[in-house]
């Protein structure tokens, strides 16, 4: 179940990136912004596994409380667009910001419910603050006792506040990956009919949840 955890956390992070304006909690270190997102997780999560299955809702909800503040939305949704960016109209890029974060935090809602507390262990930061840019490395344990490299690219914004914008999973870019995937099908399909496509699948997404919690 960890390693849907990893798609939950790469998926989710950036999908709740697009989704809404970010408010980080002044003076936090990259580091701490990712060690206190793993502790809130595990408290919100643990003993509350079978509720949470039965009410994918509330999962939702946890993910939207104590990832989404931390993120900087608008430079993760430029990132993933590309080129497109300056092709999308502004109601065009909150339709996909919105579509994208449902589409992907809905459809891997369920693997969150295993997180456990420790899973994730923060490495000690590499280089000083002081710069723009840098990256909190973590170590994620996975159900056969093995770990695997998840790191978060941050940026500081204007305000000096560090922002979260990419995942990076074993070396591989989330951001770098999911672009090419929308660039093959903006060319096709369009637009519009990406947005479309992501609106279909977050609606589906939790209808599913719903009737495998019931048995159905």
């Amino acid at each position: 179940m960890l390693k849907r955890f990893l798609l939950l956390l790469t998926a989710a992070i950036l999908g709740v990136a697009l989704a809404a304006p970010s408010f980080a909690a002044p003076g936090q270190t990259p580091q701490q912004i990712v060690q206190s997102i793993a502790d809130q997780l595990g408290n919100a999560i643990q003993g509350h596994q079978d509720e949470l299955r039965q009410d994918p809702e509330q999962m939702i909800k946890i993910i939207d409380g104590i990832i989404l503040p931390h993120f900087d939305t608008d430079y993760a949704a430029l990132l993933v667009l590309g080129r497109h960016a300056r092709e999308a109209t502004p109601a065009q890029r909150v339709a996909f910001a919105r579509a994208f974060y449902n589409a992907l935090t809905h459809r891997y809602a369920e693997g969150l419910v295993a997180y456990t507390r420790g899973a994730v262990k923060v490495l000690p930061a590499q280089g000083p603050l002081d710069q723009r840019r840098t990256i909190v490395r973590t170590q994620v344990m996975l159900d056969n006792g093995k770990s695997m490299s998840v790191d978060y690219a941050f940026r500081k914004t204007a305000s000096g506040e560090w922002k979260a914008y990419d995942v990076i999973i074993e070396g591989i870019s989330y951001i770098t990956n999911y672009r090419n995937q929308v660039d093959a099908e903006i060319q096709k399909e369009g637009i519009d009919g990406l947005i479309k496509r992501l609106q279909t699948e977050g609606a589906g997404a939790i209808d599913q949840m719903k009737q495998q919690s019931s048995g159905h």
